[in-house]
């Protein structure tokens, strides 16, 4: 006999299963667009363009769960198990439905190959489900939280995948077919039924539970966290779309400060954890969590925009409820140093740090909850170029002596121009790693100069703090100097810098014509010190015999993708020992001073986070640290008198290392490194 399958067998009437199955469709579809409602009310500043990279990530990172395996191959496993049965069970009900509807063709072969496959999907669902509960509450995972909600969905689905299963056994305890035992699961639960009469008479009360429990859990799908089966795989694909940008004049105080991709990456979270693991201010216990903004701003949205609001009496109840609830600070957005290690694990890519900066924005532009000395620190931008200094005359100071060409007293630029930048130029310490990249650059006889006083803040302390009219203001500033002498050729000490004119700028340059756009090529000094050694311009002759340890900056390496640079550099220098911290490269720990941290006060923590990073440098046993970014300069280096390490530690730029190795010890007005 032909293996084939009866759909609806003795269940009836059928037509009320469809009724119940239209209005879970329809409490589904409404769930959806309430979401929709929120992403098309998101600034939309571009349109979308195909993308292979978007279809490439979807494939790897959606159905492969790439990012999902990194750093936890159980949880890969795990959602691989959920995802991978849930669809495969989802397509084969869809089966159902075309044979039933459209044309029969679950019969032969096909069919007993349809049935032990799907036998198996269930399975994986299973497993996964109870893998998923047995880390969340008898492993106790410390990253996942254990709301209702978590354990709802959870035991939702279980309940949907046994009692389908109980549903098969009790259908082939009735009809005892001969090819039952391709649906192996269903199988084994009919041997518990002795009598097929009572199998058939119980059969259907337990497919309508089925039934129920499955149209049940469509419909709540929008409604629960499982919403990220749909948020999740969009947000995947958006992941690699240009930055956007929309220029200050062209918003309204209404528009939404948000941005379309913003609402999408706030409901493809799932809220499992990653970021807050790996997050250095909750690192450090202090009141911030990247989870705790994206809910926040999730539910704000959700209850702003939702298509229930048309009821006056809905959303006073709402906002009742909302506002009688505990709720996220928002200022404490101003802890987080946008080091964007959260997006670096976060498996949908969302992108917290740059939501945060929007979120800043707003507040910004309200002109409450603002840091005061961050205030200050913006009032000093404006009127004086840089956050250190009520004045632009000591700008230049730091290179008095030794002889570099202005480019803002000559004609056009001629050679390399050095973007020094703000905390540079005008922070005591981080002058001296200016002072030895000069001395670098003079003696590889490369020909540079600085725009000395007249040189303007790039806009990355104004950018992070939300303050984008400022921003806009100092780029337009300083695309107008290097357009005026000519300057083609950027190097900067900051890794601030370097990201905002790499990356910041040519998303707003793409708003004009052409002919108007920036003409310039910009690199972090690491870079050229990597090229100098490889075209051989740069080389070491005496060893140093000495052990160091680097500390990536996060805005040279997790934003820019620099590791490799300044390590080649410093193992080109005969006798030095590179040994790595335990979190190095895209796993580096933060500082502490991204994120405009450095002109705030008052930022309660269990300890420093730069204290954190110097005692995972001491453990290594180097005898200096290095790193290349002025912030991380000031920060560690204040980490390390406040731990007492001043006697066992050295913190040093790069620069300042290369030119210890270069013995250029004689830079005038200049004491000597010490070495050891």
């Amino acid at each position: 006999m032909t293996p084939f399958r009866t759909s609806y067998w003795h269940i009836e009437p059928v037509w009320v299963f469809y009724l119940l199955a239209a209005v879970a469709v329809v409490v589904f579809l409404f769930g959806l667009f309430a979401h929709v409602s929120v992403w098309v009310r998101g600034i939309r500043r571009q349109t979308l363009p195909f993308s292979w990279r978007g279809i490439s990530n979807l494939f790897l990172d959606g159905f492969l769960g790439r990012r999902i395996f990194k750093g936890d191959i159980a949880a890969g496993t795990m959602h691989l198990l959920i995802l991978w049965g849930f669809l495969g069970l989802f397509v084969g009900t869809v089966l159902i439905s075309v044979d039933y509807w459209v044309y029969h063709f679950l019969k032969g072969a096909f069919y007993i190959w349809y049935s032990a496959g799907l036998e198996i999907l269930g399975l994986m669902l299973t497993a996964g489900l109870i893998w998923s509960l047995i880390r969340r509450y008898l492993q106790r995972v410390p990253r996942l939280e254990r709301r209702f909600e978590d354990l709802a969905v959870v035991v939702f689905l279980l309940l949907v995948v046994l009692s389908g299963f109980a549903v098969e056994g009790l259908r082939l305890a009735a009809q005892r077919q001969e090819w039952a035992r391709w649906s192996f699961v269903g199988h084994w639960l009919s041997l518990l039924w002795v009598h097929p009469q009572g199998a058939l008479a119980a059969y259907p009360y337990l497919w309508w539970v089925h039934a129920f429990l499955s149209l049940g859990l469509i419909a709540f799908i929008p409604y629960c966290k499982l919403f990220h089966i749909l948020a999740a795989p969009t947000s995947i694909y958006l992941e690699n779309q240009p930055p956007q940008a929309i220029p200050v004049e062209t918003r309204s105080p209404d528009d939404e400060v948000f941005s379309y991709r913003d609402m999408i990456f706030f409901d493809a979270c799932t809220r499992c954890g990653r970021c807050v693991e790996v997050c250095p201010s909750t690192g450090a216990g202090e009141p911030f969590s990247p989870r705790d903004f994206i809910v926040w701003a999730r539910e704000n949205l959700l209850r702003k925009y939702h298509p229930l609001n048309y009821f006056t009496w809905l959303t006073r109840w709402a906002n009742h409820r909302h506002t009688s609830e505990q709720g996220f600070d928002p200022q404490k957005i101003w802890h987080c140093t946008t080091c964007r290690a959260c997006l670096d694990v976060c498996p949908v890519y969302v992108a917290t740090q740059d939501a945060i900066r929007q979120a800043r924005s707003k507040i910004i532009e309200e002109g409450i909850q603002v840091p005061s000395l961050l205030t200050q620190t913006l009032k000093n931008l404006y009127k004086y170029d840089n956050p250190w200094e009520a004045t632009k005359k000591k700008r230049a100071q730091w290179s008095q002596d030794l002889e570099i060409p202005d480019f803002s007293e000559t004609e056009e630029a001629e050679g390399l121009c050095y973007f020094v930048g703000c905390t540079t130029s005008m922070d005591i310490r981080a002058q001296k790693l200016a002072r030895s990249f000069a001395w670098i650059l003079k003696h590889v006889q490369i020909p540079f100069g600085t725009l000395g006083k007249r040189e303007p803040c790039c806009g990355d302390i104004a950018r992070r703090a939300g303050e984008d009219g400022l921003f806009e203001k100092q780029m337009e500033d300083c695309v107008e100097l290097f357009d005026r002498y000519r300057i083609r050729e950027v190097v900067t000490s900051s890794p601030h810098c370097f990201n905002t004119l790499q990356n910041e700028y040519p998303a707003f340059q793409a708003l004009k014509p052409p002919e108007e756009q920036a003409n310039f090529q910009v690199r972090h000094y690491t870079q050229l010190l990597r090229e100098l050694v490889k075209v051989g311009s740069l080389w070491f002759e005496n060893p140093l015999h000495v052990t160091v340890t680097y500390h990536d900056p996060c805005y040279l390496g997790r934003y820019n993708q620099v590791f490799d640079a300044p390590r080649e550099v410093i193992t080109a220098i005969p006798g030095v020992t590179l040994v790595e911290m335990a979190h190095n490269r895209a796993n580096s720990l933060c500082c502490g001073g991204g994120g405009d941290r450095v002109w705030q006060e008052n930022l309660d923590a269990d300890v420093k986070m730069a204290e954190i990073r110097i005692r995972e440098a001491e453990a290594t046993g180097a005898e200096i640290l290095i790193t290349a970014c002025p912030l991380c300069l000031i920060m560690l280096e204040d980490a390390r008198k406040t731990t007492s390490l001043e006697h066992t530690l050295q913190v040093m730029d790069l620069n300042e290392f290369v030119q210890m190795a270069l013995s250029l010890e004689h830079i005038p007005g200049e004491q000597s490194v010490r070495r050891r």
